[in-house]
C-alpha cells in the first residue's frame, strides 16, 4: 500500500473483493485480527494490495486485489481465514456483503 493509502496495483485484468460489513458494538478483537488478516493476506500467491475505510458509524469497505480467481479461492480457504471468517460471522458483523469483480480498465491521478 503506498503512503496515500491506495493499493498499488499493475494493469488490469486482475480481480477486486469487494467486502462491505456493518459491525457490532464494541472492539471484541477485531482490530488486532483485521491487522492479521491483512498481514497474512500479503503472504498470499496472487495477493496485490488492499484498501479499507471504516465510518463511525460502523460502516466499513475493504477492498482487496489479485491475480487471479484461483487466487481468491486459496485465500477463502485458507485455514487460519476460515476460522476468522466464522468470527466475524457470529461476534464482529450485524451485516456483510461480499462481491468478486474483474477489474479491466484502471486509471487515476
Amino acid at each position: 500500500m503506498s503512503a496515500a493509502g491506495f493499493a498499488q496495483t499493475p494493469e488490469p485484468p486482475y480481480y477486486a473483493v469487494i467486502f462491505t460489513s456493518q459491525r457490532t458494538e464494541g472492539d471484541w478483537g477485531y482490530g488486532h485480527m483485521a491487522a492479521r488478516m491483512v498481514e497474512l493476506a500479503q503472504t498470499m500467491p496472487g495477493f496485490l494490495g488492499v484498501e479499507s475505510v471504516r465510518g463511525e458509524d460502523g460502516l466499513g469497505i475493504t477492498v482487496s486485489y489479485w491475480r487471479t480467481e484461483e487466487d481468491i479461492r486459496h485465500w477463502k480457504a485458507h485455514s487460519e481465514h476460515q476460522l476468522v471468517q466464522e468470527t466475524g460471522k457470529k461476534t464482529w458483523y450485524e451485516n456483510y456483503a461480499l462481491r468478486v469483480a474483474k477489474v479491466e480498465r484502471a486509471y487515476g491521478k
